[in-house]
């Protein structure tokens, strides 16, 4: 995802804490309403009118992504949504960037964790021309096969770069430790021996399954009407194969367990990271572990930031990371410090997660982390682009997008007894991979 500058996010968001009550950081965006339209083939069309600026924002997200593949097509989600963009039964790849650049904009597809999707902006006067470029790309993928061989072959470059980067080799190696044959053991690019196999005939048939009705949400925001954009997207996907995703049984990841892994990486920098299971996006603890993790994540405010990087001169980085997930949440700790500091920062790092499950937060120490966990989400939802994705996002996690208003409203309640309750909960058990340069 795009994110703002941290020293941006940490300024605004504290602003936001410092303003009366009656204008808290997320009220100085009011969205516009959405309405909600679901097609008579089944595809569900969200739109959000939002006349302040003339562009518009649109997403095509489907419900696949990492959490539907297995070990013998680790990355294919990734893969098909690389090659969908790059020709239809009437452009090809350069002709797509073109044709969207001449519309002031811009699309791309992807595949992530628990979802994947077509992803695109324009002047809001191209908005139609825009939306058929999306379904025709949705619609009439070719797939050829010597652009799918370039890819792979990019990604499979990609893949083996992850394991001589340090941090992307130790969080590679941390999340196949926590969830085993489960598919968030893997990053979106898949892995080596899986994509070295895939084929278009695998790509096809992932198609097939996923790019259906009934798993799929368009979402748009921006300077249009919403009767206008129903009666197109109705015109425009009429064709699509109309059903539901096959259901996917996914292993379970293994029980919660301490562990610790060391690798060797070359580098200037040692990296520390410490994970463990955490709640799903839909599970009543969710609002209390981001508040955790903003209090000791939460940018220049948080502990991690204050304590071992002003004050010990341990960090070069630090973070504390709690993607919101469907299943199967993790939350991680993180710090990357010089090689000779590995075992002070590593003792430091978990002294600071038994204080927190031991004494409690202060109010004030409280109100900056939940200032500057409301802030960032007010400050990622000002593009029509992230409105867009957002609509897109809960609706496919079956939420719908009602969902924000409710998860501010279960922020603003965490009290310092629940993040010091979810903080025993979710931060006794944690496994730690350790990345060190080789010894010389």
């Amino acid at each position: 995802m795009r994110r703002l500058a941290p020293l941006l996010i940490v300024l605004t968001a504290l602003a936001a804490w410092a303003m009366p009550a009656a204008a808290p950081a997320e009220a100085q965006v009011q969205a516009p309403p959405v309405t909600r339209t679901k097609l008579a083939n089944g595809l569900t069309v969200l739109v959000r009118e939002n006349p302040s600026a003339p562009v518009v924002a649109m997403n095509l997200m489907i419900g696949s992504g990492v959490r539907v593949e297995t070990r013998e097509t680790a990355g294919v989600s990734n893969l098909l949504q690389l090659m969908v963009v790059r020709g239809t039964n009437s452009k090809d790849g350069t002709q797509i960037v073109e044709a969207a650049e001449q519309m002031g904009g811009s699309i791309e597809a992807f595949g992530e964790v628990d979802a994947a999707e077509i992803a695109a902006t324009a002047l809001s006067r191209h908005w139609r021309d825009m939306m058929a470029l999306v379904a025709d790309i949705a619609l009439n993928p070719t797939l050829p096969d010597a652009t799918t061989q370039a890819v792979k072959d990019f990604l499979l470059r990609q893949i083996r770069n992850r394991a001589e980067r340090p941090y992307e080799a130790g969080l590679d190696r941390l999340r196949a430790r926590a969830f085993g044959a489960h598919p968030y053991a893997w990053n979106p690019l898949g892995l080596p021996e899986s994509v070295s196999r895939l084929d278009r005939a695998a790509l096809i048939a992932h198609y097939r399954r996923h790019y259906v009705t009934g798993g799929m949400v368009l979402a748009v925001s921006g300077r249009v009407k919403s009767p206008e954009v129903v009666a197109e997207a109705q015109k425009l996907f009429a064709e699509i194969l109309s059903g539901t995703p096959p259901a996917v049984t996914r292993p379970a990841p293994p029980a919660p367990a301490a562990s610790r892994d060391v690798i060797e990486v070359p580098g200037a920098q040692a990296q520390i990271l410490m994970g463990g299971f955490a709640p799903t996006l839909t599970e009543p603890d969710h609002a209390a572990v981001k508040v955790l993790a903003s209090v000791l994540g939460g940018g220049m405010a948080g502990r991690f930031f204050s304590e071992l990087r002003d004050k010990q001169g341990l960090a070069y980085t630090t973070a504390m990371l709690y993607p919101s997930r469907l299943e199967h949440g993790f939350i991680q700790a993180q710090i990357g410090t010089a090689p000779e500091n590995v075992e002070r920062a590593e003792a430091a790092l978990r002294k600071e997660l038994d204080r927190i499950q031991n004494e409690l937060v202060g109010n004030e120490e409280l109100g900056v982390a939940k200032a500057y966990l409301l802030g960032n989400l007010a400050m990622d939802r000002r593009t029509n682009a992230r409105q867009a994705w957002y609509l897109a996002a809960y609706e496919l996690a079956g939420v719908g997008h009602e969902y924000l208003e409710g998860h501010v409203a279960r922020v603003r309640a965490v009290t310092a007894a629940d993040v010091q309750r979810v903080a025993r909960r979710y931060l006794a058990t944690l496994r730690t991979v350790v990345v060190k340069p080789p010894a010389r």
